[in-house]
């Protein structure tokens, strides 16, 4: 995702000379074995830490929001900060393109490599499906459509393209894949898992960390990979967001702890705790899990990110916050707008003996070996040359193929699907039919995601339109008269985490107002749903004819029409049981008794 040395070296030097820096800041240990890729990563990290100070120690596990750094960029060297992330939305100013981004990571490294020794730093955004910040990027389903694919080669694909856009940007770190596995509907985080079982989530958190990191975490065109949340986030009592997992360490180990074993074993670099608690203990503060369980029984070497500002949620006040953190086992703290305060704290509590120096040189230690396995020391600006990929044709292609592979077809009353190309008129109606927004859900340009045009696609309105016969008449939110078929796209609002959470799955009414004036013009019609999750649907499927589960299928609705209209068969399987009523969520397969709308699995094909 870099450059090479050469243009890092011209890079840095203007940068002395434009600020008339002596040239002895960054340049620290010229000939020192941490310089030296001749070395390796384990070698390299160990020479580098016997040369750090404190200060520099903590400043590496230190990460600030660039929100908060954009008017404060000399904090980056005046505490050492060596990670910056963009919180859902949170880019560049004034724009959000792909040269915007790469604009303003380079500006931010140039400040982290002119500290003393010059650490680089690393950046991290919530490429959750696709590079979902940035405007004109490929937006791919959300992980519970790729669930309901079964295709882990497909998903590994779609990593390995965010990856690639995401690196064209110059970040390189991704708090993604979410590998959490879903138990309760009401969740708002429903749509970030692959699906109910643990061993569908594993297959895919396997195949997702190989797609992002490669072969070779120093590839220009891989990216540090994030497991989240860890542990037990799509376990929480009513699907409540950030709520406490009321469950034995068994079914704690049996559900929610395969898809990190999944991880490790792809060799995942980073893994994200959760904000939730197990049995009324916060994760963040869980050294049992953090340590004794993750880094010691299961061996992973890579670091422990908290999330954002989630030490804040332990008991006490910010004294007894960090400490316990990091006691704990969490080594670099999401502090986005009190970093300040945060790196005072933690090097009072190091002074004071509370975090013994064994901890802190633990979390130095598995930040900078990853740093140098990505050849962050040599390469730490934007490789341009990957700027032309960001949005391509060949990207979308991919999109395309994984949003047909996503739908799952529920309903097929006399074989109306698939549609023929060459009818006289179709009637499209409902509020999801053209909007981008919609159809990408939330993590989507802005943290909770919005409606409109929000970015480049295809809408179904758009696909429906590009693929019929040039003689059939297409009309939407018109008079229907006379249509020969009709086809209804509803669904869910936006939303993210928190604002998703929701104890009311039903249909919305403007929905259901769309559906009955198909239902008065007397003809057979399709409803298309677009949405999150399941919702409560037993109406709508006996007024309709057909009915396709389309999840939040992202910027590329042209896979929608090539399912509508025969291009491709309908593959998907549903990746969560679909309930019949709230009073029966949570419903899961294996449950003593299991009687769903829809069993998991279920899909119908032409």
């Amino acid at each position: 995702m870099k450059n090479t040395i050469l243009l890092s070296i011209f890079f840095i030097t203007a940068i002395f000379f434009i600020t008339g820096c002596n040239g002895e800041e960054g340049t620290a240990y010229p000939d020192a074995i941490f310089r030296n890729p001749e070395y390796s990563a384990e070698e390299r990290t160990e020479d580098l830490l016997s040369k750090m100070s404190l200060d520099e120690k903590i400043g590496q596990m230190t990460q600030a929001e660039n929100s908060v750094l954009f008017d404060n960029k000399n904090d980056i060297r005046k505490y050492y900060i060596g990670s910056i992330l963009s919180g859902g939305g949170a880019g560049p100013r004034g724009q959000a393109n792909a040269k915007a981004w790469a604009d303003m990571y380079d500006e931010f490294q140039s400040y982290a490599l002119r500290t003393r020794i010059g650490v680089p730093m690393i950046y991290g955004v919530d490429a959750v499906h696709g590079h979902n910040n940035v405007k004109g990027a490929v937006i791919f389903p959300h992980n519970i459509g790729l669930g309901c694919t079964r295709n882990p080669e497909l998903v590994g694909e779609v990593a390995r393209i965010t990856a690639l856009e995401v690196a064209a940007t110059g970040i390189d770190w991704t708090f993604a894949p979410c590998i959490a596995v879903p138990r309760n509907e009401r969740w708002g985080r429903t749509y970030e898992g692959f699906g109910e079982t643990p061993e569908l989530v594993a297959m895919m958190a396997e195949a997702a960390v190989k797609g992002f990191q490669g072969a070779n975490l120093s590839d220009p065109e891989t990216i540090l990979a994030c497991a989240k949340h860890f542990l037990a986030d799509g376990g929480t009592m009513s699907g409540k967001d950030q709520g406490n997992a009321l469950i034995d360490e068994t079914e704690l180990r049996e559900i929610h702890l395969p898809g990190y074993l999944s991880a490790i074993n792809a060799g995942v670099g980073s893994i994200m705790a959760s904000f939730s608690s197990w049995n009324g203990n916060k994760m963040h503060g869980n050294k049992y899990l953090l340590t004794d369980v993750l880094k010691t029984e299961l061996g992973f070497s890579g670091f422990v990110v908290s999330d954002w500002q989630a030490i804040n949620q332990l008991p006490g006040g910010f004294d007894a916050q960090v400490r316990e953190s990091i006691n704990a086992g969490i080594d670099m703290v999401m502090v986005p707008h009190d970093y300040r305060e945060f790196f005072k704290q933690l090097k009072k509590e190091v002074e004071g003996g509370k975090i013994p120096m064994e901890r802190i040189d633990d979390a130095v230690r598995r930040i900078l070996k990853i740093k140098f396995q990505m050849g962050l020391f040599e390469n730490p600006l934007t490789d341009r040359s990957l700027l032309s990929s960001v949005g391509s044709k060949e990207h979308r292609e991919v999109a395309r193929d994984a949003v047909r592979q996503s739908l799952v077809l529920l309903q097929n009353k006399n074989r109306i699907l698939p549609l023929a190309k060459n009818l006289k008129h179709i009637h499209v109606t409902g509020k999801s039919a053209d909007n981008m927004g919609r159809q990408c859900g939330g993590w989507t340009i802005t943290w909770q995601g919005e409606s409109g045009r929000i970015t480049a696609g295809t809408t179904v309105l758009d696909a429906i339109k590009n693929t019929v016969s040039p003689d059939t008449k297409v009309t939407y939110s018109s008079d229907g008269k006379g249509a020969d078929i009709g086809i209804v796209v509803i669904g869910e609002e936006p939303y993210a985490e928190g604002k998703g959470d929701s104890n009311d799955l039903d249909i919305d009414e403007k929905d259901k107002t769309a559906i009955e004036s198909m239902k008065k013009l007397g003809i057979p019609f399709v409803v298309i749903l677009i949405s999150g999750r399941p919702l409560l649907i037993q109406e709508v499927l006996k007024d309709s004819d057909a009915f396709i589960a389309a999840w939040l299928p992202g910027s590329e609705g042209q896979g929608i029409a090539d399912v509508l209209f025969g291009d491709y068969k309908p593959t998907g399987k549903l990746s969560l049981s679909w309930p019949k009523t709230m009073i029966q969520i949570p419903v899961n397969v294996g449950d003593p008794v299991y009687d769903p709308l829809f069993e998991y699995g279920f899909g119908l094909t032409y």
